[in-house]
């Protein structure tokens, strides 16, 4: 549902007058009656004023967005007030209001609100057009920029609209990364803005942690001059088959867009053949990928679909020791109680799958669905033959080519057989070769590795074990979710799956670090920063104390070397203070929301707040202040 579809010229007010907070809600519900969409407007007004009582919808920048959802409303729609001298509606920056939309659903409908509630806040994001929209005086005028904004932003609705409109895009783009959070959004942002920057058209699907969104139709392929391809996992390629194609990291999305939209302009990309299972085999001849990058791009494949057996069982497992009663039975600590019990039980059957999945997806990546029982099967004897991690690994590796290597070899057979291969060749031959190497091969020296590796890390001294957390606090701000922090995050995985629990913690407080650290200095600094990378600020907040290390990217892009060795310096000082304090962590995510299950909580506070705020003065210092923006801050 399109916003331009929900409003009616009738209700539209762009003089509305200063009053208080009811008035306006009562003359925005006049506004909604008179477009026809109400049958009784003082029991939908009860409804709004009954959703404002929750919290006010004055979300603050000039903006409130008054919502109800009511049995009298006959179908949705939108009314609009413009109050040009502003008006007090108790919006959570108090500051006053200016621009007001009124949301009206059925009962009937669902989530409907919400959407259009989203799209809304999303649009108005953008101060120029809020400011546009608050100086029109003719309503067409006012309904034809959102209509403009709307479209730039999300695109026609539906593939039908975009066949009616005849709208094609010069460009396509898919954007993903391993754990589908920020790089895959930040790319695709990063893509949109150069895009409308160059005056070139794009639209790009985004392969996140919830599924691919916006998705490319066979239209939009067709009709468009070449695809980007930035992600550091595998995606469907058969689709872009015959199309000018650029495969690359997702990192070059988000630092590079500029030079991939222009190569692609220039008209030097080489036409992409083949199908998923020759892309997922590294044969088609123009993707040019170096040997290292193939190796990453298939471990991370793996990575991104073992994290949420990892994340989810793992924070259960350490809520069964939360709940539980030691006293009762040391031994049993963590399955004493009924409850601890259940939790230890179902977390322990999802981390269970970690291994088989990592080294699954792995074999997937490399020799297509063929690969995935094969590698499931490895992954599984790595877990029970004490190869752990490292075993896994290597079995994902070994199934993938070792699947390859059957394809070779049964290709030569007639083509009537080729319907048993993948059912009954591959998984045969595949499962009992995987299981000799993994028995007489890989278990073997791999479980007497990990059993050397555990023995050291147990002796290791309090010294040793600071220097430790030094070096994989600050690999976590290295690259900010690329390749060195994800090596410091896996070895935290594997060490949490032997019981090295205060790795753990060391890594993820190393990860907490670079956002917040920014987040300090651009609201303590002020003046090191510009209006927009103030309010990116704000945000980082969040981002790091949930753990997401990727809020740091933004500001590490436009000043790398600033930015990075500062955030390593106060990532490095907060893992090695984390394993001083003797500090231990047994879930594998969650930044803040998993603090009760620290050991030793107070001391990685102290290491959290420590490397922040070491993180914040050496950028302060690094950064200096921006001589225009002094009449800036006294507005702000």
């Amino acid at each position: 549902m399109r916003i331009i579809d929900l409003l009616n010229e009738n209700g539209i007010d762009l003089n509305g007058k200063a009053a208080s907070k009811e008035a306006t809600i009562k003359r925005l519900v006049d506004l909604m009656d008179e477009s026809g969409n109400l049958t009784d407007k003082e029991t939908y007004r009860k409804a709004v004023m009954a959703r404002e009582e929750e919290g006010s919808t004055g979300i603050g920048e000039g903006v409130a967005i008054p919502h109800g959802k009511s049995p009298v409303v006959k179908e949705a729609g939108l009314a609009a007030m413009v109050v040009k001298e502003g008006t007090d509606f108790a919006a959570l920056d108090d500051e006053p209001a200016y621009l007001f939309f009124l949301i009206a659903a059925p009962e009937a409908a669902n989530n409907l609100h919400l959407e259009v509630l989203s799209r809304l806040s999303t649009i108005l994001m953008d101060e120029e057009f809020r400011a546009k929209l608050i100086a029109t005086t003719d309503i067409k005028t006012f309904l034809k920029l959102i209509d403009e904004k709307e479209q730039q932003k999300f695109g026609s609705e539906t593939k039908k609209e975009i066949q009616d409109s005849g709208r094609t895009y010069q460009l396509l783009a898919v954007t993903a990364c391993p754990t589908g959070i920020a790089h895959t959004y930040m790319a695709a942002e990063s893509l949109e803005n150069k895009a409308k920057e160059m005056g070139v058209t794009i639209k790009v699907e985004t392969n996140g942690s919830g599924g691919a969104k916006n998705v490319l139709t066979a239209a939009e392929i067709k009709a468009a001059d070449g695809i980007i391809i930035a992600a550091d996992t595998n995606i469907e390629m058969a689709r872009f088959n015959g199309k000018p194609v650029i495969r690359t990291k997702v990192a070059d999305g988000i630092h590079k867009p500029k030079e991939l939209i222009q190569e692609m302009l220039d008209g030097k990309v080489p036409i992409y053949h083949g199908t998923d299972e020759q892309s997922a085999a590294a044969s088609s001849s123009d993707e040019q990928e170096s040997a290292g990058r193939k190796i990453y791009k298939d471990l991370m494949n793996g990575v991104s679909h073992m994290l949420p057996f990892v994340i989810g069982g793992g924070i259960l497992i350490a809520l069964a020791f939360l709940f539980d009663d030691y006293s009762i039975n040391p031994a049993n600590f963590g399955s004493n109680t009924p409850f601890a019990a259940f939790l230890k039980q179902v977390g322990g059957t999802a981390f269970a799958f970690m291994l088989p999945v990592l080294a699954g997806y792995i074999a997937m990546s490399i020799a297509d669905r063929p690969a995935l029982a094969v590698g499931f099967v490895g992954g599984m004897l790595a877990n029970t033959g004490g190869a752990g991690f490292l075993g896994a690994l290597l079995a994902g590796f070994a199934a993938g080519y070792l699947v390859l290597g059957l394809k070779k070899v049964f290709s030569k057979l007639p083509a009537s057989l080729e319907g048993i291969k993948p059912i009954l060749l591959y998984p045969f031959f595949g499962i009992l070769i995987i299981g000799a190497l993994m028995v007489f091969a890989i278990n073997p020296p791999v479980a007497a590795l990990n059993a050397w590796l555990s023995m050291l890390l147990n002796n290791m001294g309090t010294s040793s074990k600071v220097i430790l957390g030094i070096i994989l606090g600050g690999m976590m701000a290295v690259d900010m979710g690329g390749p060195v922090n994800k090596a410091a995050y896996t070895f935290g995985l594997a060490s949490l799956a032997t019981g090295q629990y205060d790795i753990m913690a060391a890594v993820m407080v190393g990860g907490m670090v670079p956002p917040l650290g920014i987040a300090l200095c651009t609201t303590i600094f002020k003046n090191r920063f510009t209006k927009k990378e103030r309010e990116a600020g704000l945000a980082n907040y969040v981002m790091g104390l949930s753990f997401i290390t990727e809020g740091a990217i933004p500001f590490a892009s436009e000043d790398p070397i600033r930015v990075i060795p500062s955030c390593i310096i106060g990532s490095a000082l907060a893992g090695g203070l984390s394993m001083f304090f003797g500090c231990t962590l047994m879930a594998p995510h969650g930044g803040i929301f998993v603090f009760p299950l620290v050991g030793s909580p107070f001391g990685y506070v102290i290491a959290l707040l420590a490397g922040s705020v070491a993180s914040m003065f050496m950028l302060a210092v690094l950064k200096k202040p921006k001589t225009d923006q002094s009449e800036e801050l006294k507005i702000a």
